[in-house]
C-alpha cells in the first residue's frame, strides 16, 4: 500500500515538503540545541569545578591548620626525656585546643609507646605503635607530617594521624605528639561528603593510593577505588581538570578534579549531564510538539495544490505512451507549466535521437575492435556462458589461436588443467553478484608451449534491462614473476647475512610490530624466539637520559645513528646500547622502522671507571678536591631548604712529615689509608669526605648542627690521636689539629667558607697542635 501510494508523483512531492519542513525544523533545533547545550555544558563544567575547588581549598585549610597547631605545640614541649615521660598525663589535660580540633590526642615516646592520651576511655597507654609507618616516619624525617589513612584501634575505624616530633634542648628526639582524626567524624570529612551538586551530583575524596575516603553517593569509607572512569584512574597519577566522561553505571557525567596540596589525595565533583542539560531537554520537547501540529496543517493544503498542477502532466503521459506504441505519429504536447512543456520537448527531442543512435551502433562496434587490436594486453569478449565472441591480437598470442578459431570456444578452455575449476567458479559467482573477477592463472593453448602466467581481470557488460556479456583483460606477468622470485632470493640472501651478524638487527611497523628479527636480536628481546608478530615496546623498554622512549618518540624522529640507550627485557635483563633507526618508506605506506643494536655495556663500564678515578683520590679512595669544590657548591646552594646548619671541618695532620722520613714512603702511604678509613667510619653516609692535599683533608656535614659535629671533630682528633702503626719495633703515630667553622648565608663561594676553616687549623697549630679550635661566624656588617 506504502509502495502504491508514493508512485504518486504529487504524494511524492508532498512527501518531498513535509521532509523538507521536518529536516529544517530539526536542523534548527538540533542547532538551538547544540548551541544551548555547550552553553549549558560551559556553565556546569565551571559550577562543579568551582565546588571541588572550594572544598579541596577548604579541606587543605584544615589540614594545614591542624597541622600547624600541633606542630606548634610540640615545639614548646621542649623537655628531658626523663621529664616527658613523667609529665605526660599532665600536658595532655592542658591541650584543650587539640582536644577540639582532634578526635584522639596522644603522647609517644622515643620507642613508640603510647605514654599519654586523650580520650582516656580508650586505654591506648602502653601500647606499642612502633610498626606504624606515621611513627617511623616521624622518627626518621624528624619533621611534622600527615599520615596515610589507616584503621585505628577504636574498633577499627577509618583514621589518619597528623604527627610532630618533640626534642629535648639538645634537639635530641624524645617522643612525639600525634593528633587522631577519625575519617566519618565531625572534624574533617563529613560535611564535604553531604555537599550536593544539584539534586543527585555529589562529591569523593580518594587518596594517591587509589582509597577512597568519602564518597558522597555510596558513603564508602575505606575503600579501594571501583570507578573504571580513566580520569579518576589518572587523577590518582596527579591530573587534575574538569571533563565529561561516564560514571561507574554508564551515564554521562560532568567531573572535575582537584588536587590537594597539604596531603596526596584529591577531590572529584561529579554531575550527571542528563540533570545539568534539563533545561534544553525541556525546549527540545516543546519544539517537537509544535512542530507535530504545524505538519498536520501542512500535508492537507499541499496535496489540493499539488494535484492542480500535476494534472497537464497525466495527459501528457497518455500521449507518450501512444508515441512509444506507434498510434501517435505527432510530436507530443500539452498546456500547463513550463516544466511539462519542456518535458513534452525532450521527449520528442529523445525520439528523434533513438533513430540516430541506433544507426550508429554497428560503426561503434567497429570501431571498439579496431581500438582493442591495438591495446597492449589481451582483450576477451564473451557472452553471458563464456563463450568467445571477439579478442584481440595480444590474446590471440598468447593463446597461440586465431579469433576464427576462438570464436564460438569457451574461454575457460584456455586455462590449464589445474586452475579451471577455480576460475570457472569464481567467474561465475561474480557474474551472479555483478561484481568484478579477479586472479592470477596459468593459460595455455593446443599449440602453444610452456603455461603463460597471466593477471586476469574480467568486468559485466550489462544494461539496465539485462547483462549482455562480459569482457576481459588478460596482463602476461611471466617477467614480473621471474623478477619476484630473484628479489625472494635476495631476500633470503640478506636474511643469513643478518643472522650471523653480532649486532642485533629487527625490522617493526610503525605501530611498534616486529616484522623481522635476526638471532642476535633475541638476545636482547629476551624472548625465546618467538617475537615475530609481537610489539617490541611490550617486550623491551627503552630509556634515555630518564625518558621512556615509545613507538611515536621513535616515529617523530628521523634517523638516529649512536643514540646511547638503557635497554630492559620482560626477563629483567639490562643492557646499555648503542641503538641507530633508520625509517625505510618513511611518510609512505607500509613505513617500516629498522633498529640496530649493539651492546655498549663494556664501554660505559670503562666510562664510569674513568669518571670515578677522575673525582677520587687513588691511595686513598676518597674523594679528591675537585669534587669536593663540588659538594661544598651543593650545600651553600641548599643551605636555605636545611632546618639545621651544614658545617665544614678542615683535617691538618701533626708530625706526618717524620712517619715519612723514617718509614718511607710506602708506610706514610699505609698510614693516609688507616687515616681515611677512620674518617669515613666516623661520619654518616650524607657526609663527605675528601683528601685535599698530602696531609689535609676536608670532611663536608650537611644539615648536621654545630654541637654535633663539634662533638664528631673531637671523636676524630682522638682517633688520630690513638692510630699508631709499629715500625721496626718502634710505634709510629700522627696528630691532627683540626678546624671547624659554619657555612653561613652571607657565603658565596666555598673559598669563604674554606679560609675560616684553614683559620682554625692554623689557630689549632699556634695553640699547640692536637686540638679542634671552632670559627665562629663573623659579626654581620652594619
Amino acid at each position: 500500500m506504502i509502495s502504491r501510494w508514493l508512485r504518486g508523483l504529487v504524494n511524492r512531492a508532498v512527501l518531498f515538503v513535509v521532509a523538507a519542513v521536518v529536516l529544517t525544523a530539526l536542523v534548527v533545533a538540533l542547532v538551538g540545541s547544540l548551541l544551548s547545550k555547550s552553553e549549558l555544558e560551559q556553565q556546569a563544567a565551571k559550577q562543579v569545578e568551582t565546588i571541588a575547588q572550594i572544598v579541596a581549598g577548604e579541606l587543605d585549610d584544615k589540614l594545614a591548620q591542624r597541622l600547624e597547631t600541633l606542630s606548634h605545640v610540640a615545639k614548646g614541649l621542649t623537655m628531658s626525656e626523663a621529664a616527658f615521660e613523667v609529665r605526660a598525663k599532665v600536658v595532655m589535660r592542658r591541650q584543650t585546643a587539640l582536644q577540639h580540633l582532634f578526635d584522639g590526642v596522644y603522647l609517644i615516646d622515643a620507642q613508640g609507646k603510647v605514654i599519654a592520651e586523650h580520650p582516656e576511655d580508650l586505654e591506648l597507654v602502653g601500647l606499642d605503635i612502633s610498626n606504624r609507618s606515621y611513627f617511623r616516619r616521624a622518627k626518621e624525617q624528624l619533621t611534622p607530617l600527615i599520615s596515610e589513612p589507616y584503621r585505628s584501634y577504636d574498633q577499627g575505624r577509618p583514621a589518619l594521624m597528623m604527627a610532630a616530633p618533640v626534642f629535648d634542648h639538645k634537639q635530641r628526639f624524645i617522643g612525639m605528639l600525634g593528633g587522631a582524626v577519625v575519617l566519618s567524624g565531625e572534624h574533617l570529612i563529613e560535611e564535604f561528603s553531604d555537599i550536593r551538586i544539584g539534586e543527585t551530583g555529589y562529591l569523593a575524596i580518594v587518596t594517591h593510593g587509589g582509597t577512597v575516603l568519602a564518597n558522597g553517593r555510596t558513603g564508602e569509607v575505606m575503600q579501594p577505588i571501583n570507578d573504571a572512569n580513566p580520569l579518576l584512574k589518572e587523577a590518582v597519577g596527579g591530573f587534575e581538570g574538569t571533563a565529561r566522561t561516564r560514571g561507574s553505571e554508564g551515564e554521562s557525567i560532568i567531573l572535575s578534579v582537584q588536587q590537594m596540596s597539604e596531603v596526596p589525595w584529591f577531590v572529584a565533583a561529579s554531575w550527571p549531564a542528563r540533570e545539568a542539560y534539563a533545561p534544553a531537554s525541556r525546549i527540545k520537547d516543546a519544539f517537537l510538539w509544535t512542530l507535530l501540529v504545524v505538519i498536520l496543517l501542512v500535508v492537507p493544503v499541499t496535496m489540493w495544490r499539488f494535484r492542480r498542477l500535476m494534472a497537464p502532466l497525466g495527459e501528457l503521459g497518455q500521449q507518450v505512451r501512444e508515441r512509444h506504441l506507434g498510434v501517435r505519429s505527432n510530436p507530443v504536447g500539452v498546456s500547463g507549466s513550463s516544466e511539462i512543456g519542456q518535458v513534452a520537448e525532450i521527449f520528442n527531442m529523445v525520439m528523434d535521437e533513438r533513430d540516430d543512435v541506433l544507426s550508429s551502433l554497428a560503426e561503434r562496434e567497429a570501431f571498439f575492435r579496431s581500438l582493442t587490436r591495438g591495446a597492449p594486453i589481451g582483450i576477451v569478449q564473451a557472452d553471458v556462458l563464456g563463450r568467445i565472441e571477439f579478442v584481440n591480437p595480444v590474446f590471440e598470442g598468447i593463446i597461440g589461436l586465431t579469433l576464427a578459431e576462438l570464436t564460438g570456444s569457451h574461454l575457460f578452455d584456455c586455462v590449464t588443467a589445474n586452475d579451471r575449476d577455480a576460475v570457472i567458479h569464481g567467474w561465475q559467482r561474480a557474474l551472479e553478484k555483478q561484481e568484478v573477477f579477479r586472479g592470477r592463472y596459468q593459460l595455455q593453448g593446443p599449440n602453444a608451449g610452456t603455461p603463460v602466467w597471466c593477471q586476469v581481470m574480467t568486468a559485466i557488460l550489462e544494461t539496465p534491462e539485462k547483462v549482455m556479456g562480459t569482457i576481459t583483460v588478460v596482463r602476461d606477468i611471466s617477467h614480473e614473476l621471474a623478477v619476484e622470485d630473484a628479489l625472494r632470493d635476495e631476500q633470503l640472501r640478506a636474511e643469513s647475512i643478518l643472522g650471523v651478524m653480532q649486532d642485533g638487527v629487527l625490522m617493526a611497523d610503525t605501530g611498534g610490530v616486529i616484522r623481522y628479527a635476526n638471532q642476535a636480536a633475541a638476545r636482547f628481546l629476551g624472548a625465546g624466539g618467538e617475537y615475530v608478530g609481537k610489539n617490541v615496546f611490550e617486550l623491551v623498554g627503552i630509556d634515555h637520559e630518564d625518558q621512556a622512549l615509545n613507538h611515536e618518540w621513535f616515529l617523530d624522529r628521523d634517523d638516529l645513528d649512536s643514540l646511547y640507550v638503557t635497554l630492559r627485557n620482560a626477563n629483567g635483563d639490562l643492557f646499555d646500547v648503542d641503538l641507530s633507526m633508520i625509517h625505510i618508506r618513511q611518510g609512505r605506506q607500509n613505513e617500516r622502522l629498522v633498529f640496530v643494536l649493539r651492546d655498549d655495556t663494556e664501554r660505559r663500564r670503562q666510562e664510569e671507571r674513568l669518571s670515578w678515578e677522575a673525582t677520587h683520590d687513588s691511595l686513598t679512595q676518597l674523594l679528591n678536591r675537585r669534587a669536593f669544590t663540588a659538594v661544598l657548591n651543593k650545600c651553600l646552594d641548599d643551605m636555605t631548604r636545611q632546618d639545621a646548619s651544614s658545617v665544614l671541618i678542615l683535617i691538618d695532620l701533626d708530625h706526618f712529615k717524620p712517619v715519612n722520613d723514617e718509614g718511607g714512603h710506602l708506610l706514610g702511604d699505609e698510614m693516609l689509608r688507616r687515616l681515611s678509613d677512620l674518617f669515613k667510619e666516623s661520619v654518616r653516609q650524607s657526609d663527605a669526605v675528601a683528601r685535599l692535599g698530602g696531609d689535609e683533608f676536608g670532611i663536608i656535614l650537611p644539615a648536621c648542627g654545630m654541637v654535633r659535629a663539634k662533638a664528631l671533630a673531637e671523636r676524630i682528633r682522638a682517633g688520630v690521636e690513638a692510630l699508631k702503626i709499629e715500625h721496626e719495633g718502634r710505634m709510629l703515630g700522627v696528630t691532627a689539629s683540626i678546624g671547624v667553622t659554619e657555612l653561613l648565608p652571607t657565603d658565596r663561594e666555598p673559598k669563604d667558607v674554606v679560609a675560616r676553616a684553614d683559620e682554625g687549623a692554623y689557630a689549632a697549630k699556634s695553640k699547640g697542635r692536637n686540638r679542634v679550635v671552632v670559627i665562629p661566624a663573623p659579626e654581620p656588617e652594619q
